[in-house]
């Protein structure tokens, strides 16, 4: 896997936490980062995918794939989160579809 090197600002206080963090980790600053990075990222692809499902504006199957998770772990989250997806018929038609495929 090719690395991207990146820089970046943080405030003092920011910078702390990321020295606590890679303390209580055993990290190095660059691996802190990444980790906290990447664990950022897979959060916000979560959020994204819950609130584009709830929205009503993708399918059960396309939200799973945004979040990059299986099926059946998407749908513990969404049960986790209390969303309320089932709107229409719409969406539900499509999904049942795709998985008779």
């Amino acid at each position: 896997m090719t690395e991207v090197s990146i820089s970046a600002r943080l405030p003092d206080d920011v910078f702390r936490e990321l020295e606590v963090f890679m303390r209580e980790e055993s990290l190095e600053k660059s691996a802190s980062i990444r980790k906290l990075l990447a664990e950022g990222l897979h959060h916000w692809k979560e959020q994204r995918a819950l609130k584009s499902l709830e929205e009503g504006k993708v399918s059960f199957l396309k939200a799973a794939e945004m979040a990059g998770l299986s099926v059946w772990d998407f749908s513990d989250l969404v049960r986790d989160k209390g969303i309320v997806w089932v709107k229409s018929g719409k969406f539900i038609r499509s999904d049942i579809e795709k998985a008779l495929q």
